[in-house]
């Protein structure tokens, strides 16, 4: 570093990576964030993927966006708006200029705002900087494309390979500016591409080349910043998406109950990482089916978890639909499954890269017939790991299929993961029929405690069932059309929910004295949260209460939530936990803030909308 430079601490920066989508922006920005969660700094980070499948090169449509943010202490989002924007090209810029801050430091390729770029971009002017009002002293403008191809003149890679180092000449650029350890990333690229060791090469030439282009110009910023870590809990850490870490909550929940994990799944955005994910996984006992469509890859889970295994099937939305007929037949027959779904736009195919949390009811209630099934959400990437592994644990341990939220926010988005110790973690115990009872036996057989039939797996002699769609008779195991046994039948798997113990709902915040309570559920933690923490820092009396277990819900929900005089549910949907809500607790209307715009909530939104609550009275009467 140059001595002649300052270096300024900073408590936390937000850095947004853009342009086509071919341009590497998710690369660039997984291997900052991999490398700032490396020396310890708590991220957050939000890609932004084109719903095009391959929209034209330079267009409006086809930008690719990536957002991280970065801390000192915890972040619990991806930042409203960015400290710096790389802008790949004239229609990265067009359309991403509005996630900056005032003051924002941009870098763009110049090599990339030719007339016809402008064009694409709707430019109507040659000065897009002037045409935007973008102050030029906070732009780094350098001709990222030519330098790339001067670094790489003598690589002997291709044209177009070489063109696909662009992200690396900005990545390289960015962590100059922000002091990151360049050896980090090298060891990612390294890693990354084991089997190319040319093309790792080549992009950590372009990196130490843009690296050195900051370092050897300044490029117009006049500090460089640091953002030191203060992590309080030691330990190894990695930077995980959201969907990695479910899978890896599956392979713990599995190894824990010495049980084979089966996913049967069909490919949907944006849950295809999980079964691309297992699928790299055989050594651990992992058996992944790619079924030729959702029902086939639910109804197989069904079958591996009559036959002993971890069975868990994995979707979106729209494969929740189809599954549903295949979700009731484990109800019935009463075996544990776990359905991942990561929710996205809808209805329909709606808004495939988007993120909504849009499925609540779906899931609650979406199946023919009296269908009890618990339901979980996990709040954020890191916490997917826990989740899936209380998941599967509440699974097999009630002998139920459990819904498991996650949403595309969470799924695609990473945070940083203290790798844990699976002797941490609580026993995982299904309750296999005890020998004693062998020549007593039937299928339905419960445990009078906790209304769980018992589970025999075939292949124990003795203890030979059969298993099925139709009502069963609930001593004999045989198919019963009795009108009272059905009305037994339904109210014990009711009852068998009912009884599964959840941990309560914990209060944050204020929770003594607050004059709100904010109440969400699922990925919208972060934001709710960061909300709560700007309304406390303005001396506002807030508290939060966010929803990770809703079926059955926490056993102190209606006393936290009839506490405080005004409560506000806000939710990426049209109101789904609140009416949940007002269905199980008597008497409870809440204030609700509800967004479907496939965009994660903007804190400073929320803010202004809460600060309006907190204004009014319960009745709604100016205070």
């Amino acid at each position: 570093m140059a001595e002649d430079l300052e270096i300024k601490e900073l408590s936390d920066v937000a850095v947004r990576f853009s342009g086509d989508s071919g341009d590497g922006m998710q690369l660039a920005g997984n291997i900052f964030s991999t490398v700032s969660a490396t020396v310890g700094n708590s991220i957050s980070t939000f890609p932004d993927y084109p719903a095009d499948i391959r929209a034209p090169q330079g267009s409006l449509t086809g930008v690719s966006g990536f957002q991280v943010h970065i801390g000192a202490e915890m972040v619990y989002t991806p930042g409203d708006k960015c400290d710096v924007l790389v802008a790949m090209n004239a229609a990265a810029l067009k359309t991403q200029y509005k996630y900056a801050k005032p003051g924002a430091a941009i870098i763009i390729d110049t090599d990339a705002f030719g007339p016809s770029d402008l064009k694409k971009a709707a430019f109507t002017t040659d000065d897009p900087l002037k045409e935007m009002n973008i102050d030029p002293d906070r732009v780094i403008a350098c001709p990222i494309t030519q330098m790339v191809k001067d670094c790489l003149a003598d690589s002997g890679m291709d044209p177009k390979s070489v063109l696909k180092c662009r992200n690396m000449f900005a990545l390289g650029l960015v962590c100059w500016l922000f002091d990151r350890d360049l050896n980090i990333a090298y060891n990612f690229l390294r890693e990354k591409f084991a089997k190319k060791p040319g093309v790792a090469e080549a992009n950590i030439k372009v990196i130490q080349a843009g690296y050195d282009y900051g370092h050897n110009t300044h490029s117009s910023v006049a500090n460089v910043y640091r953002i030191e870590s203060k992590v309080k809990v030691p330990g190894r850490y990695m930077d995980i998406t959201g969907n990695k870490a479910t899978a890896y909550g599956f392979i713990a929940a599995a190894e824990k109950a010495g049980l084979k994990l089966y996913l049967g799944s069909y490919p949907i955005t944006p849950a295809t990482d999980v079964l691309h994910e297992l699928s790299k996984h055989k050594s651990l006992g992992v058996t992944t089916v790619q079924c030729e469509d959702e029902i086939s890859g639910c109804a197989s889970a069904v079958g591996a978890s009559f036959a002993g295994a971890l069975a868990v099937t994995s979707t979106s939305g729209p494969g929740i639909c189809l599954k549903s007929e295949a979700m009731n037949l484990a109800v019935i027959m009463e075996l544990p499954l776990v359905v991942l779904d990561v929710q996205r736009g809808g209805p329909a195919t709606g808004l495939p890269t988007k993120s909504e949390q849009t499925d609540l009811l779906q899931v609650l209630f979406g199946r023919n017939g009296e269908s009890p099934m618990p339901v979980m959400a996990a709040i954020s990437p890191t916490d997917c790991f826990d989740a899936a592994y209380q998941a599967a644990k509440m699974a097999l341990e009630h002998m139920t299929p459990v819904v498991l939220l996650t949403d595309a926010y969470v799924a695609n988005g990473s945070g940083a993961l203290k790798l844990p110790n699976l002797n941490d973690y609580p026993d995982i115990n299904p309750p296999y029929v005890p020998e004693e009872l062998r020549g007593s036996w039937a299928p339905y057989l419960r445990n009078e405690e906790t209304g769980v039939r018992y589970w025999a797996v075939p292949g124990r002699e003795g203890f030979e069932h059969i298993l099925g769609g139709l009502e069963k008779d609930n001593k004999t195991g045989a198919i019963s059309t009795d009108p009272e046994n059905h009305d037994l039948m339904t109210r014990l798997r009711q009852a068998k929910i009912n009884k599964i113990q959840v941990p309560d709902l914990e209060v944050l915040g204020d929770k003594d004295d607050a004059d709100l309570l904010i109440v969400g559920f699922g990925g919208t933690y972060g934001h709710l949260h960061a909300a709560m923490d700007e309304l406390r820092a303005a001396g506002k009396k807030v508290a939060m209460a966010h929803f990770k277990y809703i079926n059955p819900l926490p056993k102190n929900t209606a006393e936290v939530l009839g506490k405080y005089p005004k409560v506000v549910v806000a939710e990426q949907n049209m109101g789904q936990l609140a009416a949940f809500l007002r269905m199980k607790v008597d008497g409870f209307v809440p204030a609700q803030f509800n967004q479907v715009k496939g965009q994660p909530f903007v804190v400073s939104e929320l803010v202004e909308a809460f600060s309006s609550l907190l204004l009014t009275s319960p009745k709604g009467e100016e205070s």
